[in-house]
């Protein structure tokens, strides 16, 4: 057996770590989303990304850096192609067949339409307490109205 050769290690950064921001570095800032006749799927993209902190360069994959979202006039959200009808949303009553399906242009047309955006949203976050601790900083409202002024969220536009 031959000795194995020397690995030349110059200019090698050796030690890789994981970035963690401090609790001074986080800033959760408050952005408002006017859902007028957008599209329910950028909609939640964007509340989303925006929810998971990763327009920011301090983003960690491991920890809630993200912003709270203010969404308002969810009631006018627009679905694309025939998803008015044919998608569906199911719930399950917990007994032999009490599986329970209605579409989505009866959930924007109920007594809750701001649901739709929030199964939207909720469904693009990481399914663990780090998903729902970031689910909790999302705020829908069906009109335009919301009890947040003072906190002075920022519009965003969809782009």
């Amino acid at each position: 057996m031959s000795a194995a050769a020397p690995v030349h290690t110059e200019g090698i950064q050796r030690s890789m770590k994981t970035f963690t921001p401090s609790s001074k570095e986080i800033v959760n800032d408050w952005i408002l989303i006017d859902a007028t006749d957008q599209v329910l799927g950028r909609v939640a993209s964007l509340a989303a990304h925006r929810l998971r902190g990763k327009h920011k360069p301090t983003f960690a994959t491991h920890m809630d850096v993200g912003d709270v979202v203010v969404i308002i006039n969810a009631d006018k959200v627009r679905l694309t192609g025939s998803k008015m009808e044919d998608k569906k949303y199911y719930r399950h009553s917990g007994y032999p067949g009490g599986l329970k399906t209605t579409n989505a242009a009866t959930v924007l047309g109920g007594k809750y339409p701001e649901r739709v955006l929030q199964a939207a949203i909720v469904g693009m976050l990481p399914k663990n307490i780090l998903g729902r601790q970031q689910g909790r900083k999302l705020k829908i409202y069906a009109g335009a109205n919301h009890p947040h002024a003072g906190q002075k969220p920022q519009p965003v536009t969809m782009d």
